[in-house]
């Protein structure tokens, strides 16, 4: 009898984080996507948004473009809310 031997491939997700809080729409959006775009599949971006259109805009747009949203949260400080995207 001999051994059998199993390689399995191992899934390591990284995550990133983005502070966009203090860009304006558009460019909120363009920034995300460019970080989103040199992530590995399964990898996490948390985006450090301001209220308004960021906060409207990112969580919408990235589902458009394929993306999964897992959260989207307030912060402790006033204001500031992250969005958790995974690629």
């Amino acid at each position: 009898m001999g051994v059998k031997h199993y390689l399995f491939k191992k899934n390591i997700m990284s995550t990133y984080k983005l502070n966009v809080s203090q860009e304006h729409c558009p460019m909120t959006f363009v920034r995300t996507k460019i970080q989103l775009a040199k992530l590995s599949e399964g990898d996490i971006l948390e985006v450090l948004v301001s209220e308004g259109e960021p906060l409207d805009n990112i969580p919408g747009s990235a589902v458009d473009q394929g993306y999964k949203v897992l959260s989207v949260s307030e912060t402790e400080t006033k204001g500031l809310h992250l969005i958790v995207i995974q690629k």
